[in-house]
């Protein structure tokens, strides 16, 4: 037998036409508060949001983008080896409050690695082509050729960190390392040690340049003389902690404290130190910098150097936003924070 009852019809999904209908507002009201509620009253924007809500509106980010001519989306790019993201909880740290504030926003956020030429060579046309608004740039290596690339592209970007040797104005969001270092060696001195070492980061970062600023300042003020065996240079990585604290225990066996300028390297100290047969903190105090989940799973748990990830993130997002609305360059350096724990 035939069945000859017509066909129901798929729903089709709610308009903005619909939305407007259901707000008593017109297109371009629900077009304006969808592009961020420039030049519309409180009333008719919490009509238009309720109305949204009620019809399950979706955004169609294809027709919006040919409208307003951007891309709906932000690029997290990181220009350090694929491996450190996994390795450094810092980088998922900031990742996920960026992607956070960007959802207030209702914008998706893109990672993309650029740790290598090949794949700087990759993603040039994506980012030339501006198929995302603007790029969220994390690692401040000096001379880091993506800076120019982007520049270059003409595409709004915020670096996370102060780039090193550029002569024009770079949006950028900082902690204050050199006071961050500053409050870890007062401490370690203040606490009774005396011959305080250091594992510096990189030369080519200003996180290796400003922390070691400090801990040099902080000696000074205390009357002590800069000696060099009391310093080592890492990477940031764990492993290299741990070969600058055996480096340090060869060189200056005396040592009863050292600043390490990130956890990570803080966590490879304490392994080298367990080795050598001796204790933290009763034979060497160790401080950290950062505050990331690695401080806290340390053992012991590591005295530290908190920087404000959230903060870092959403004035990161804030200015790049501001940035794709045509303001110019800004900075932003945050305060840090000494979190005392048992490792110092």
């Amino acid at each position: 037998m035939t069945d000859t009852a017509p066909q129901r019809r798929m729903k089709r999904p709610p308009t903005i036409l619909d939305v407007a209908a259901h707000a008593g507002v017109s297109r371009g009201t629900v077009s304006r508060v969808l592009q961020g509620g420039h030049n519309v009253s409180p009333a008719s924007q919490e009509a238009v949001h309720a109305a949204i809500r009620k019809l399950g509106y979706v955004v169609n980010r294809a027709a919006r983008s040919l409208v307003t001519q951007r891309a709906g989306s932000v690029a997290f790019l990181l220009s350090e080896p694929q491996e450190r993201f996994f390795e450094d909880p810092n980088f998922t740290t900031l990742l996920r409050g960026c992607t956070t504030a960007l959802a207030e926003h209702d914008l998706p956020l893109i990672l993309i690695t650029a740790g290598t030429e090949a794949e700087r060579r990759r993603i040039a046309p994506f980012l030339s082509a501006h198929h995302v608004d603007g790029v969220l740039l994390v690692s401040s290596h000096r001379g880091n050729p993506m800076i120019g690339h982007l520049r270059q592209a003409n595409l709004p970007f915020v670096c996370c960190g102060k780039p090193l040797g550029e002569r024009d104005a770079v949006s950028y969001v900082a902690a204050n390392d050199r006071e961050g270092a500053r409050a870890m060696v007062r401490y370690l001195l203040e606490s009774g040690r005396k011959r305080v070492a250091t594992i510096a980061g990189p030369r080519d970062t200003p996180g290796g340049l400003e922390r070691l600023d400090g801990y040099r300042e902080m000696l000074a003020e205390h009357g002590i003389a800069h000696d060099k065996r009391l310093v080592a240079v890492g990477d940031y990585s764990r492993a290299s902690g741990e070969a600058c604290m055996e480096q340090l225990l060869t060189s200056a066996p005396d040592i009863d404290a050292v600043f390490v300028a990130s956890d990570l390297m803080a966590d490879g100290a304490l392994a080298a130190i367990e080795r050598a047969g001796l204790r933290v903190p009763d034979d060497i105090a160790v401080g950290g910098f950062d505050d990331s989940p690695v401080a806290t799973a340390a053992r012991p748990p590591l005295t530290t150097i908190r920087q404000p990830w959230n903060r870092i993130s959403e004035m990161m997002v804030r200015q790049l936003l501001a940035q794709i609305d045509g303001e110019g360059p800004a900075t932003v350096i945050l305060p840090t924070e000494l979190v005392v724990r048992e490792s110092a």
